[in-house]
């Protein structure tokens, strides 16, 4: 890689991390049991072109690092979860031609993974709480974001080029 590919994607990735870290604080439900993080449109990122996956994590780890209450587990859970979820993503899409079952791959895998999430959230809650029911907000509030946001991204790589950057 050269230096101005280097310089490009160092760029790309901080203004992909930049994006997500703004799009979750403008979001009123980025934290907690109900999370509906309109920032979490940006790992269809992956999707288009496997080298955004890292401006998605750093956005991730930033975001944690600066607003949650719990920083160090939510960096680890959170930045962990996306990272896993990102990369079985990444790792399929030479196998997967067809943009639309990327797609489909990606937003499964982020909403299974919501398990780790729901698992830091158990382990810290100050009282009892099930878990079924808090995967179950948290996978269900991943699916519909990520369900909604696909082919809004669908439709912005048509002129951005996602696969070019």
């Amino acid at each position: 890689m050269t230096t101005t590919n280097k310089t490009k994607f160092l760029v790309i990735n901080g203004v992909i991390a930049a994006m997500y870290v703004a799009l979750s604080v403008l979001s009123p439900f980025s934290q907690g049991i109900i999370q509906f993080r309109v920032s979490e449109s940006l790992n269809h990122l992956v999707v288009f072109n496997k080298k955004l996956m890292w401006g998605v994590v750093g956005g991730v780890v930033l975001y944690n690092l600066l607003f949650s209450e719990l920083v160090w587990l939510d960096v680890l859970f959170g930045g962990g979860q996306t990272f896993i979820a990102l990369g079985l993503t990444a790792l399929l899409t030479r196998y997967v031609p067809n943009m639309l079952m990327r797609m489909i791959l990606n937003i499964v895998f982020f909403t299974i993974s919501m398990v780790l999430i729901a698992i830091m959230i158990i382990i810290t809650a100050d009282v009892p709480i099930p878990f079924w029911a808090t995967y179950g907000s948290l996978a269900l509030s991943e699916l519909i974001i990520m369900t909604i946001s696909a082919p809004v991204m669908y439709a912005i790589n048509k002129s951005l080029k996602f696969d070019k950057m």
